[in-house]
């Protein structure tokens, strides 16, 4: 077990999704696992096993911000050895093509958070994702006939952005602003692992609406089988 994590050793599969609604983690769980078992319930942040089409695959929430997702990741990494890393979460759509419950495959991730800077100083690191996952990722979500699109989102640590922020994220073409993936993709760069983030767009930070706590707990489904189709696609 590790300081955030009560698992003994083997009970985290090498194939993991990260929600960082512990909710959305026991979603998927009882709704898309088979003999899905709970591993970890350490403040609340729950972490499940159970196996996909045949295939070992866990689900562990990470909670909200750089720092949170930080700290599990990192401990599932270092300590459980995972593999294979995909943030399932959502974000607010900065672009007009995009609408509510819109699929996002994140290539590449900005962000404004110090996390970067403490590591890199003036250096300036750039969070992507891994390639083969969202290659197949987009292979998946294409055959299922989804809106969807390919490209970068900011990773901010405001989430009640007081100096409109966004605006010039937008500007730059990134789709929406959500709050962990650059962390993800810099620790997947770090221990030499594969991640990758599917977004679900809950509100519209440009055009206005969005989604109630409940739709983004058990609804937002397209986004957790393309993540769960792409682990098996890529595990063959």
């Amino acid at each position: 077990m590790s300081t955030h994590i009560n698992a003994p050793e083997g009970a985290v599969a090498k194939n993991i999704l990260l929600p960082g609604d512990p909710l959305r983690a026991k979603f998927i769980a009882e709704n898309f696992l088979e003999n899905a078992k709970l591993y970890n319930e350490v403040r609340g942040m729950f972490g499940y096993t159970g196996t996909y089409k045949g295939l070992p695959v866990s689900v562990q929430g990470t909670g909200m911000g750089q720092p949170s997702l930080s700290i599990y990741v990192t401990e599932l990494f270092k300590d459980y050895g995972v593999e294979n890393a995909i943030r399932v979460g959502t974000c607010g759509a900065v672009q007009e093509d995009l609408e509510l419950r819109d699929t996002i495959l994140v290539n590449a991730a900005c962000s404004d958070s110090s996390l970067l800077n403490q590591r890199f100083g003036s250096l300036h690191f750039a969070p992507t994702a891994d390639f083969s996952l969202v290659r197949a990722a987009d292979e998946i979500a294409s055959k299922m006939g989804i809106r969807y699109t390919v490209g970068s989102v900011c990773s901010s640590d405001f989430f009640y952005d007081i100096n409109d922020n966004w605006k010039k994220w937008k500007d730059y073409g990134v789709k929406g602003i959500e709050m962990e993936s650059a962390e993800l993709f810099t620790l997947a760069a770090q221990y030499k692992r594969r991640a990758m983030a599917i977004m679900t767009v809950s509100d519209h930070i440009l055009k206005g609406g969005q989604t109630s706590a409940e739709e983004r707990q058990t609804t937002f489904t397209n986004m957790m089988k393309i993540a769960l189709d792409t682990l098996v696609e890529i595990n063959k």
